[in-house]
C-alpha cells in the first residue's frame, strides 16, 4: 500500500473522532512494504502534530468545508500539505503521489481538488501562514482551548511548553539495576559506540543522543534496559519502597512503572497492578517476562475495590490516574486532535474518585504517591488540594526530587526539549484510618 494512503487511513479515524494513531496506525503499517513503515509512521504522527496549524491553512485554501464522510480526503490533504512544508520530499511526488491515493480511496472526483489546493499551496502557502502568524493556534500548532490554558496556568512558560510538545522526544532508556549500574552501562554504549548521557533527575536513566531501534542496544532481550521517559521513571524512588512492602500499582499498563519497582526492590512481598482493560495487560505481562519479573495483574476497575482487593492493606500505592496526557503530546501528537476541552473536568472528577476508593486499601503509616502525565494544574494539585480538604486521615510528604516546579501540592514537571516529558507528581500518608 502506498505509505501516503496508510497514513490518511489511519489519521481519518483520528479526525473522525474513531480512534487514537496508537490503535488505527499498527494496522495500515501491516499494509505497507516494511520500507516505507518509517515514512507511514512519520506521515501520521507529523501530520498530527501540526494539523492545528496546517487545519487552518487548509480552510483557507478550500471555498468550503468537507463533508464528515470524506474525513479521508480531509486526511490525505493534510498529509500533503504536511509533506510540503515539514519534510524534505520534493514537491512534485508530495503532490502527485498524494494526489493519486485518491483513486485507492474510490473518490476520482477528489484528484482534482486535492490537486489544485496543493499546488496553490505549493505557490502560496508559506505567505498565507506568515499572515496566519499572529493567531496562537497558528504560531505554536496547538488546539485553541489547550493554547488558552496553557498560557491562564503558565504565563511564564506556555510558550516554551508549545514548542516542546512539538519537538520529537529524545530516546530515553531505564537501566534494570538489578543488572547493572548507570555508570556501568553507559561505558558498555561507549564500547558499542552508542552516544549517550545520564538523564539530569532519574538515577537509572539515559538519554541517547539519537534515537535507535532498541533491539540492538546491549542487553535489550537480556531484560538489562527498557525505554521510559525520565518524568516517569521518578515514581519508583518517590516511592521508598523497601523489603516486605504490599505495593499496589493502579492504572498500570503499559507496565513500565510495575516493572521499574520490581527492578528497584527485590524484596517487596507482593506486588499487585491492575488496569481496566485485560487486553492493555498483555504488554504488562510481555514486559515483565522480558525482564524476567512477576506481578499479580487484575483486569478491573480499580475504584470497584469489592471486586479485586483482597482485604491486606498495602504499604505503598501507585497512581498513575488516568488523564489528559497533555503532558506528553509530543509522543502522542494526535491528543490535539482527540482530546477536548470538556475533558478535563470529568477527568478530575475521575481522578477524585480513585482517591477516595483506593485510600481505604492503604495501611496507616503507608504512603500513596499520585501521579499524572497531565500538565494541567486541574488534574493535579487541584485534584489533591480537594482530597486532603476531604480526608482529614490524609497529609501531604515532600517529594524528594528538585525535578519541576513545586505547586500548592505536589510538583509540576513541565515537557522539556531535550529532555524529560510533561508530569506530576504529589505524595500522601496515611495517618489515620478514618474519614469525615
Amino acid at each position: 500500500m502506498n505509505p501516503r494512503l496508510a497514513a490518511a487511513r489511519a489519521l481519518a479515524a483520528v479526525l473522525s473522532g474513531k480512534a487514537s494513531l496508537n490503535s488505527s496506525l499498527p494496522a495500515q503499517l501491516d499494509k505497507v512494504e516494511d520500507r516505507d513503515r518509517g515514512l507511514t509512521q512519520d506521515l501520521a504522527f507529523g501530520t498530527a502534530r501540526w494539523q492545528p496549524r496546517l487545519g487552518l491553512l487548509a480552510a483557507q485554501l478550500l471555498q468550503k468545508p468537507f463533508k464528515a464522510a470524506d474525513a479521508d480526503v480531509q486526511a490525505l490533504l493534510l498529509i500533503g500539505l504536511y509533506q510540503l512544508f515539514y519534510t524534505r520530499i520534493p514537491a512534485h511526488a508530495a503532490i502527485g503521489e498524494t494526489v493519486g491515493c485518491a483513486d485507492k480511496l474510490k473518490k476520482p472526483w477528489a484528484k482534482g481538488l486535492l490537486n489544485a489546493v496543493l499546488r496553490r499551496a505549493q505557490r502560496d502557502g508559506e505567505a498565507m501562514l506568515a499572515d496566519m502568524e499572529r493567531d496562537p493556534v497558528v504560531r505554536t500548532a496547538h488546539p485553541r482551548w489547550l493554547q488558552k490554558a496553557l498560557k491562564a496556568f503558565w504565563p511564564d512558560q506556555w510558550e516554551a511548553i508549545c514548542a516542546a510538545n512539538n519537538a520529537h522526544p529524545p530516546m530515553i532508556l531505564r537501566v534494570n539495576r538489578r543488572h547493572h549500574s548507570r555508570d556501568g552501562y553507559l561505558k558498555l554504549l561507549a564500547d558499542a559506540g552508542v552516544q549517550a548521557q545520564a538523564c539530569a533527575h532519574s538515577r537509572d536513566g539515559i538519554v541517547l543522543a539519537e534515537p535507535r531501534d532498541v533491539r540492538g542496544l546491549p542487553g535489550f532481550a537480556e531484560g538489562w534496559i527498557s525505554v521510559q521517559d525520565e518524568a516517569a521513571q521518578l515514581a519508583a524512588d518517590l516511592l521508598e519502597l523497601a523489603p516486605g512492602q504490599r505495593v499496589l500499582d493502579a492504572c498500570c499498563a503499559p507496565g513500565g512503572k510495575t516493572c521499574h519497582v520490581l527492578e528497584s526492590e527485590a524484596g517487596l512481598s507482593h506486588v499487585v497492578a491492575i488496569d481496566l482493560e485485560a487486553k492493555r495487560l498483555v504488554r504488562v505481562r510481555e514486559n515483565l517476562d522480558r525482564l524476567r519479573l512477576d506481578a499479580e495483574l487484575i483486569a478491573c476497575d480499580a475504584r470497584d475495590t469489592a471486586s479485586w482487593w483482597d482485604g491486606k492493606p498495602f504499604q505503598r500505592i501507585l497512581l498513575d490516574a488516568p488523564c489528559s496526557a497533555t503532558g506528553v503530546i509530543r509522543r502522542h501528537p494526535d491528543i490535539k486532535l482527540t482530546r477536548q476541552a470538556e475533558d478535563i473536568a470529568p477527568l478530575a472528577a475521575l481522578q477524585g474518585e480513585l482517591l477516595d476508593a483506593l485510600w481505604p486499601t492503604l495501611e496507616v503509616g503507608g504512603m500513596l504517591l499520585y501521579a499524572t502525565c497531565s500538565s494541567l494544574p486541574t488534574e493535579n494539585t487541584e485534584v489533591i488540594g480537594a482530597f486532603l480538604a476531604r480526608t482529614p486521615g490524609a497529609r501531604e510528604l515532600d517529594l524528594a526530587t528538585e525535578a519541576g516546579l513545586r505547586q500548592t501540592h505536589g510538583r509540576q514537571l513541565l515537557a522539556q526539549e531535550g529532555g524529560h516529558d510533561g508530569f506530576y507528581y504529589a505524595k500522601l500518608i496515611k495517618i489515620a484510618a478514618s474519614r469525615g
